[in-house]
């Protein structure tokens, strides 16, 4: 089991800068935490947040959040030689996709602890299979991604597709993808 760790004055590094990624950054700057991110589109710093290459982030943060789809491009872009970069006292959290991590190279960091733990809300392949390694791990916290299931989750969700098509259908798209 993980001991307890303390956030306040930690350095969280956010992947990605959406919505999501820039909620996580409310609650962690009222932790008084440190904010990195890295992005795929250059920004200056501002509010306390410092943008910065992913290379920086991982090497450098004490938590590194991952809040960005998978793509081509971002498929096991969390590979052996990103995570060796990591700190051994370094947590990493996935709520966005699994293929992002090598799910097999992650396994092996955190029997090895290359890093101390791990959060995983998705997996690579869901569900695990009863006899995943990574539910014997007890530096790993895996939860079963359901948290759309609720009924106002899915009337919201219902609602952003409407406004998405409404918004498509007048010429003025919104929540695109680039």
């Amino acid at each position: 089991m993980v001991n307890h760790v303390e956030l306040n004055g930690k350095t969280l590094g956010v992947v990605g800068f959406g919505h999501i990624g820039q909620a996580i950054i409310k609650v962690a700057q009222a932790m008084q935490m440190k904010i990195l991110v890295a992005t795929r589109t250059p920004r200056d710093d501002r509010d306390g947040i410092h943008f910065t290459t992913q290379a920086e982030l991982f090497a450098t943060s004490d938590v590194v959040s991952l809040n960005l789809p998978l793509t081509e491009a971002t498929h096991h872009m969390v590979n052996e030689r990103l995570l060796k970069t990591m700190k051994p006292t370094a947590f990493l959290i996935n709520t966005a996709r699994g293929g992002l991590i090598d799910q097999d190279v992650l396994i092996t960091a955190l029997q090895q602890h290359e890093i101390a733990g791990a959060g995983l809300d998705v997996q690579e392949v869901e569900p695990l299979p009863d006899d995943s390694p990574l539910f014997q791990l007890p530096n790993v916290i895996v939860t079963p991604h359901i948290g759309w299931r609720g009924l106002e989750t899915r009337q919201r969700l219902l609602q952003i597709i409407n406004d998405n098509v409404t918004a498509f259908l007048d010429g003025k798209p919104i929540n695109r993808v680039i």
